[in-house]
């Protein structure tokens, strides 16, 4: 997993790093209900939602080498039924995940054939938060930026030289068997990348071959030629060409270019977040955690249907919240404590969840407005984030702290998004 820019960030913070790549691994590489190909395409679907492009193309990478089916690539149309009806749980959780009910739940475990197990729900529910937050530290901390101009990422040929993805914590906390794990992953990878690349050629040669036959006979059916400029018939709403979501392919340089047409692994795009003070009063109700916690509620039944993975998300949840930041504090007045709290009820606060024991006055007094905004885009609009924003809502901080606050937004909407989740699967389960 080439995650070089995210570990270099949260290289700030080694002893969180070394938890988070532990849980990456575990949820992306190990044993687990659902398939190595199909974590990876849950990983896309996720990572699209937002409009990041570098998990996107990350992922896209990674599932084509864990034997992934290239068509798949195409957009959801061409993908099996049972992973597209994920289709809708990925977008509320992504953007509201307050309309979670027990009825989309057992609507994707019992559609016949296609049906779900509550294994593999977990494990896709698990994978779908981490990586809707992860793209909110992305966004935060200018990894998608870096991704190249125009926005379009590239994915360079891994090196000897670029062994593991955590090499950022070299000689810090990193666990040596997940180094020597990943330092074979990514030789192995080299040896890879010549082959996916044929591979890959020979794909987009075949797919180019067939949509010009395809061109060729909506010409001849209409009586006239339309050239280049005509639309192939029969592709998806939001990816009319059906080889723009194919890739990636090798380019002249010798580069892995990433995924082009991110529409392709959504539907409905303008679905996005809402207040949650200006909802419905009728649609949901204030998710109260003394009703449902992660620690007396989501960490059994998580840890219950997917071995371990409840242990390294408490580890991972527990570890951001030990993370020092006296002089972050300092430089607001307050105990580190209490400036962390502020900004971990704020975020949940943002998704309807409430705590009963806080004071919800604190939060316009421990954070300047600047710095609520900017918490508030990376949470819940983290695409709209952009390095201006960044500048302009930071100047009073230093680099490890601003990363520290985006660790925080990521911890804290994973833990937000699966508390819905969670808790509407208790409510199926009951």
């Amino acid at each position: 997993g080439r995650l070089e820019a995210v570990t270099q960030q949260m290289g700030y913070h080694p002893q969180y790093l070394d938890s988070f790549l532990k849980t990456q691994h575990y949820l992306m590489h190990m044993d687990g209900p659902l398939p190595f190909d199909c974590r990876h395409y849950i990983a896309i679907m996720a990572a699209a939602r937002h409009q990041c492009r570098y998990l996107v193309n990350l992922h896209v990478l990674q599932f084509l080498r864990a034997g992934g089916d290239p068509q798949w690539l195409r957009g959801l149309e061409f993908i099996p039924p049972k992973l597209r009806n994920l289709n809708e749980i990925n977008k509320i959780l992504a953007h509201r995940p307050w309309l979670i009910t027990k009825e989309h739940i057992e609507k994707l475990l019992k559609i016949s054939e296609w049906s779900w197990s509550l294994a593999e729900l977990v494990h896709a529910v698990v994978l779908l938060a981490h990586c809707h937050a992860l793209a909110s530290f992305v966004f935060g901390c200018g990894c998608e930026q870096d991704e190249g101009l125009g926005g379009r990422g590239s994915l360079k040929p891994l090196s000897l030289g670029n062994q593991c993805f955590c090499e950022a914590t070299a000689g810090n906390s990193c666990s040596q068997e997940l180094l020597r794990i990943n330092r074979k992953r990514s030789l192995d990878s080299c040896m890879e990348l010549d082959s996916l690349r044929e591979r890959m050629q020979r794909i987009h040669v075949e797919t180019e071959g067939r949509d010009e036959m395809r061109l060729l006979q909506q010409d001849r059916e209409e009586g006239e030629v339309q050239g280049a400029e005509v639309g192939v018939q029969g592709g998806t709403e939001h990816c009319p060409d059906p080889s723009a979501g194919l890739s990636p392919f090798a380019d002249t340089d010798g580069e892995v270019t990433g995924a082009t047409n991110l529409a392709c692994y959504m539907q409905d795009p303008d679905f996005g977040y809402q207040d949650f003070a200006r909802r419905d009063e009728d649609q949901t109700q204030v998710f109260r955690v003394q009703d449902y916690s992660w620690e007396d509620h989501g960490f059994s039944l998580v840890n219950r249907l997917y071995s371990d993975i409840g242990h390294l998300l408490d580890e991972k949840f527990r570890m951001v919240d030990g993370l020092q930041s006296s002089a972050m504090a300092k430089r607001q007045g307050c105990e580190p404590s209490v400036f962390k709290r502020g900004i971990w009820n704020y975020i949940h606060c943002m998704f309807g969840i409430r705590y009963d024991d806080y004071d919800y006055a604190e939060v316009n007094q421990l954070l300047e407005r600047m710095l609520k905004v900017y918490i508030k885009t990376v949470t819940c609009y983290p695409e709209k984030t952009n390095s201006e924003m960044f500048d302009r809502f930071w100047k009073q901080f230093k680099h490890s702290e601003k990363v520290h606050v985006n660790l925080l937004i990521l911890e804290a909407r994973m833990q937000a998004e699966l508390l819905y989740a969670l808790q509407a699967i208790t409510q199926y389960m009951i």
